[in-house]
Order: C-alpha cells, then structure tokens, then sequence
C-alpha cells in the first residue's frame, strides 16, 4: 500500500525551509569529527583545492571522508524516498548530485588519496552503547593502509551504510569502483 503525504505548508514555507538544510557541518559529520578527534584523529575540513570538498581530511594517512546525505545522494536505503510533489524536479537534482560525485571520486581516484564515503543511515544507526562500532570501522579503514607507500595505484572507494537486512547490526563496509 502507497502512502500519499500531503504538504502541510505552502511551497513558499518549504522552499525556505529546504534552503535552510546545511551542507556543510551536519549532525552526522560532526559525530563522527568528534569520535575521531577524541581518539586522537587530527584533520582539516572543507579542504577547497581537493575535488569535492571532503568533509574530512587526515593528510598523515591521506584519507579523506564524505560524509554524505541518503535523500540528497540517492542512496538505496529506506531514508531515501522520491518526494511525490514535483518527482521530475527531484529526480533531476538528484541525477546531478549523482553525477558530479562520480566526476569527483574519478579525480580523486587518480590521486595519493583513499576515499570513504559514509552514509547519513549508518550513522542514523547507531545507539549510545554502539557507538563505537561505526567508528572502529572508520579508525580500522584510517589505519589499514598508513604504512603503504602512495604511487601510482588507484585509490580503493570505500562505503559504510545501514546494514540492508535487519538484524545485521549497524555499518556494513564495502569496496566500491568508480567509473
């Protein structure tokens, strides 16, 4: 069964509020800046001259994280729903989030970088008592390759999202490619 929502308040009132959204500085973003940083983690953030912007840089272990949005990225988890009002709109926006995160990871790919990409539902997920878990993931990923040398490899792109089947516990990890 379908559920219509209906808009409580007018378009003048949503786009206001939808223009108000943060892209920079979010609830999850600054969970996980705090996590890091409370187990020793220096970073910068926003780096402008790195493609995309990362929302966190640790140049010690070239890592850069994306801490990025399901509604606003497209991300197939139960967070992300099409809203029924203006589809094609939506649709396109996002399409174009889409496409330029592929043009940034490709760029970002070919540098001495290793980029994570943690979603806005793994971090949804997580309890006080299990807190820790999604970020020994994020510490494990930080730390598994700082005594590599960088050359010319292609940097690996890793996800953490929600787990996809319920009872799984928090964060599942993966490798991903990039075209």
């Amino acid at each position: 069964m379908e559920v219509l929502l209906i808009d409580v308040v007018d378009s003048a009132t949503r786009s206001r509020m939808m223009s108000g959204i943060k892209s920079k500085n979010t609830l999850p973003e600054i969970r996980i800046r705090k996590a890091l940083h409370a187990r020793g983690f220096r970073y910068r953030i926003h780096v402008p001259n790195i493609p995309g912007k990362p929302d966190i840089v640790l140049p010690k272990y070239n890592s850069l994280i994306m801490v990025h949005g399901c509604f606003w990225h497209g991300h197939s988890c139960r967070y992300f729903k099409v809203p029924k009002s203006r589809t094609q709109f939506w649709l396109d926006k996002i399409g174009k989030n889409q496409a330029r995160d592929q043009v940034q990871l490709s760029a970002l790919t070919d540098t001495k970088w290793k980029v994570l990409i943690v979603w806005e539902c793994a971090i949804r997920e997580m309890r006080k008592e299990k807190d820790h878990d999604i970020i020994d993931q994020i510490e494990r990923w930080i730390l598994q390759g700082a005594d590599a040398p960088s050359g010319d490899h292609r940097s690996p792109v890793t996800e953490i999202s929600a787990a996809e089947s319920p009872g799984l516990g928090v964060g599942s990890i993966r490798n991903c490619t990039v075209n």
